[in-house]
């Protein structure tokens, strides 16, 4: 992409910078990155990427998230509490680029191209923003695209398994991730996840099964989250009478076990950044409106969720959340991505809800009953009549809206707030929750 900005590079004045080769013309300097460096003609004037922060503004303190789930709603979180404490944020990630709360642009990449996010980054401290909150992708670890930002602190969430198709192997993506952990920044650390690595120097660690840092005495997740939290500088001396322990309860509107996880992480961030005491940040929580298609309750009676789980551990994470409920399920794969965890997402949905309907995802260029062969491949066969298959998303989700009971829940994983489904090379208009909401208003 090309971005406006006045550059004298080797004595010559270039208007534009841009990472596309494509895109080399009269007045527009090439960066040279990771990505595109095989695809550069010979003696084409180049600014290395690792020089481009001498041309913006990236005085702003970045906080980046990473882990396989839970990054949008941990870096949601935090802006959240930020703004409550009256700090301004700029929020970039899966839902798109946000300044101060207004939507600047849609939904894209994770974590975008390096010289895009070194604009959005700029454009954010001009419009003075204090924070600059982003979620930090493998594939953008792998491909540099986060190369010569520095991070006021590193949020990980979990590692678990995705994005095989790119990586190769479960070691390769567990490697990439912790990755982003191995330097001497501030990292607030998931202590229960046992795939985790990371440079011990400035690193705090939360947990719910482990004392830490931030560590829970006691938590309830029924109907929405409380949690007795507890913080201490230095858990070494968390046995010492002595020591200055700070203590607080949360309450918060969201569902789940996982969303505790995700609020811990985000509480012990902001907890870290600002020095501010417990007592006053767990109080905010309450007034968070959660993040459309997470967990988002699109229907009350009978439930239904929508939800982007789209692996086999976001599944359980979510399957666990209504474990006293009786579960429904509708979900499919995308095409042309991973198809290792197809069978496995099969075989957790048939093994926790009563019912589950398998239909298109986003199936791209791939064919669709080929993706639902792969997820089918991972049902037990004494489980099989748990599952039926019906390829059209549209007809999947009413049949199972319209078998739901009252005292049933209807998961629908996958898409989460998209609106689109991409068939082909087509994005064709298409939301979940909008069918759920219409399906239920003809109803009256």
């Amino acid at each position: 992409m090309i971005v406006s900005k006045r550059v004298i590079f080797k004595d010559q004045i270039y208007e534009a910078l841009s990472d596309d080769t494509r895109e080399i013309a009269e007045g527009v300097l090439l960066v040279k990155t990771p990505s595109n460096a095989r695809f550069i003609p010979p003696n084409t004037p180049c600014l290395e990427a690792q020089e481009l922060g001498r041309y913006f503004d990236l005085s702003i303190p970045i906080i980046g998230i990473t882990g396989t789930n839970g990054k949008t709603t941990t870096a949601t979180l935090i802006s959240f509490l930020l703004q409550a404490l009256g700090h301004s944020c700029a929020l970039l990630g899966t839902r798109g680029f946000f300044i101060k709360g207004t939507q600047v642009k849609p939904k894209g990449l994770t974590t975008p191209s390096l010289l895009e996010l070194y604009g959005d980054i700029e454009r954010a401290s001009s419009e003075g923003v204090e924070y600059f909150v982003m979620e930090v992708s493998s594939h953008a670890i792998a491909q540099e695209r986060i190369l010569g930002l520095e991070f006021a602190a590193k949020v990980h969430t979990n590692i678990t398994s995705d994005h095989l198709d790119y990586h190769g192997d479960l070691e390769t993506y567990r490697a990439i991730k912790n990755q982003f952990l191995s330097d001497e920044s501030l990292k607030i650390i998931n202590l229960d996840d046992p795939h985790v690595r990371f440079n011990p120097t400035n690193a705090y660690g939360y947990a719910c099964e482990r004392k830490t840092h931030l560590s829970v005495n006691a938590y309830s997740l029924q109907p929405e989250i409380s949690a007795h939290v507890e913080f201490h500088a230095d858990p070494r001396t968390r046995r010492n009478p002595n020591s200055s322990a700070e203590m607080g309860i949360v309450h918060a509107p969201l569902m789940g076990l996982h969303n505790l996880y995700n609020l811990l992480g985000a509480l012990l961030c902001v907890r870290a950044l600002t020095k501010k005491p417990l007592e006053t940040l767990c109080p905010l929580f309450s007034d968070f409106p959660g993040v459309e298609g997470r967990m988002e309750v699109v229907h009350q009676s009978p439930l239904v969720v929508v939800d982007f789980a789209h692996t086999a551990d976001g599944f359980v994470q979510i399957f666990n959340s209504f474990k006293a409920q009786k579960i429904k399920v509708v979900f499919g794969a995308g095409g042309d991505r991973d198809k290792s965890k197809r069978p496995l997402m099969g075989q957790v949905a048939t093994t926790h809800a009563l019912k589950s309907y398998i239909t298109s995802d986003n199936p791209r260029t791939e064919d669709p009953l080929a993706i639902i062969k792969d997820i089918l491949s991972g049902i037990a066969p004494e489980l099989r009549a748990r599952a039926m298959v019906e390829p059209d998303r549209k007809k999947a989700i009413e049949l199972a809206l319209s078998e739901l009971q009252d005292d049933e829940v209807l998961l629908i994983l996958g898409k989460g707030d998209e609106c689109v489904q991409i068939v082909g090379e087509t994005h064709l208009p298409f939301d979940d929750r909008a069918l759920v909401r219409n399906f239920f208003k003809e109803q009256v």
